[in-house]
């Protein structure tokens, strides 16, 4: 389903809030399915537009396609409706990693967005954000990577997704929120970088198992940066660059001379002496690492 039947006129009003009319479309089910599927499993609109008329949240579609997936897999109707909206997942049967990435990448073809982030949201509750991305994530992304060398121009299907993506890990994270008791990470990309997934990956990653992170977002000029370092005291500075054309090792060493412990990550860092930064190139090594200088 393309986004744009999401987002034409007639059926929706802004900040995610759609007629039954359009989520019957969407879905691909009649409108008299979704009145049933509300009348009988309590699963109708949340939300109130005018005071009469109840509409869907994205939320509300997100669940209604996670429930219509655990149907095509085999669950009735009842029970995968409590699943998508209760939580209640006894019932649901092991999905395999190579069905979660055929699902992902066919939604991402497909330009449904909504379906994406159904997904998303459904994987990373399965997996965790470091199995969701070197399980599932990576192996799309690579396909899609391949791809681009043999001349199929995808942009659009990688765009969607990793958009997504990102909005999936803000997700997640905000599950784990809490006010940090202690020093923790602050990762950060390079100013010029404009690859940060694998860094919201790294973040999502320590926050789940504890690590307190706070993760400043793409383009932070270096001034800001150095600035928010000393408001927040990090115990550890992730700096991460994808290629070597956005690495910033004046801003690396300026983090130092403030005694600030920087360690570099990514690609972009690979044979560079950064000042006796410790490079890291992988998840694990970095999540290893920060948690070493917690307990420290």
């Amino acid at each position: 389903m393309d986004v744009d039947q999401m987002s034409g006129g007639g059926g929706s009003q802004a900040g995610g809030s759609w007629a039954p009319g359009k989520v019957a479309e969407v879905l691909g089910v009649s409108p008299v399915t979704l009145r049933t599927w509300a009348a009988r499993y309590g699963i109708g609109p949340t939300l109130r537009a005018d005071g009469r008329h109840r509409r869907y949240s994205d939320a509300d579609i997100r669940r209604l396609q996670h429930m219509q997936r655990l149907i095509d897999r085999g669950i009735r109707a009842r029970e995968a409706a409590a699943a998508a909206f209760s939580g209640v997942d006894e019932a649901i049967p092991e999905i395999s990693i190579a069905r979660r990435v055929d699902e992902i990448e066919q939604a991402a073809e497909d330009l449904s967005f909504v379906s994406i982030a159904a997904l998303l949201d459904e994987t990373l509750g399965a997996l965790g954000a470091a199995a969701m991305w070197t399980e599932v994530l990576l192996p799309i992304l690579r396909n899609l990577g391949g791809r681009w060398l043999r001349g199929d121009v995808c942009f659009e299907s990688e765009w969607a997704l990793t958009t997504e993506v990102s909005l999936a890990l803000q997700r997640y994270v905000a599950r784990f929120a809490k006010t940090p008791s202690e020093r923790g990470v602050l990762i950060a990309c390079c100013p010029d970088e404009r690859h940060s997934l694998p860094v919201e990956v790294l973040r999502a990653s320590m926050v789940e198992v504890g690590i307190p992170a706070v993760y400043l977002g793409q383009m932070v000029p270096a001034e800001t940066m150095v600035g928010m370092a000393s408001k927040v005291d990090p115990t550890l500075i992730v700096l991460w660059s994808m290629s070597a054309n956005t690495v910033d090792d004046l801003l690396c060493q300026r983090l130092q001379r403030r005694g600030f412990e920087v360690v570099v990550a990514g690609p972009g860092w690979e044979g560079l002496n950064a000042h006796d930064a410790r490079w890291v190139n992988n998840l694990a090594d970095a999540l290893d690492l920060a948690a070493e200088r917690l307990k420290a």
